[in-house]
């Protein structure tokens, strides 16, 4: 896992953490709370991978835990990841990537909402 995403962070800003965020979840190492793990460890990776702490409280960790559908997306995505590499072994975190994308755009439109109507001092 680790040679891996060695091999792939020029890629893609995505697609590690997309790959991290399945492949935890696959490799199922805690009796509880792989889910929480994957997802933290995947957004701390592309905080690392975009050289920056990303802004804004609803965090994509936040927004897949606190809403069904996104969680469902989720979930589908995961599975989706997994249909991949166990019909060829193939890693296809595509569906993963696409969500994250659209999970970190409404955090930092979130974020971008808080300063433009923060009324000024």
């Amino acid at each position: 896992m680790c040679d891996y995403c060695n091999e792939h962070a020029g890629d893609n800003p995505l697609h590690v953490p997309s790959y991290l965020m399945w492949r935890l979840n696959w490799v199922h190492p805690f009796a509880d709370g792989n889910g929480r793990t994957a997802r933290i460890v995947s957004y701390m990776m592309l905080c690392i991978l975009s050289g920056y702490e990303l802004p804004g409280t609803r965090t994509i960790p936040v927004q897949i835990s606190d809403n069904q559908e996104i969680k469902h997306a989720y979930y589908t995505s995961l599975e989706a990841a997994d249909s991949a590499f166990a019909d060829d072994g193939r890693v296809d975190v595509s569906q993963m990537e696409e969500l994250m994308g659209s999970l970190l755009a409404a955090q930092l439109y979130e974020f971008h909402q808080s300063i433009v109507n923060h009324p000024s001092d």
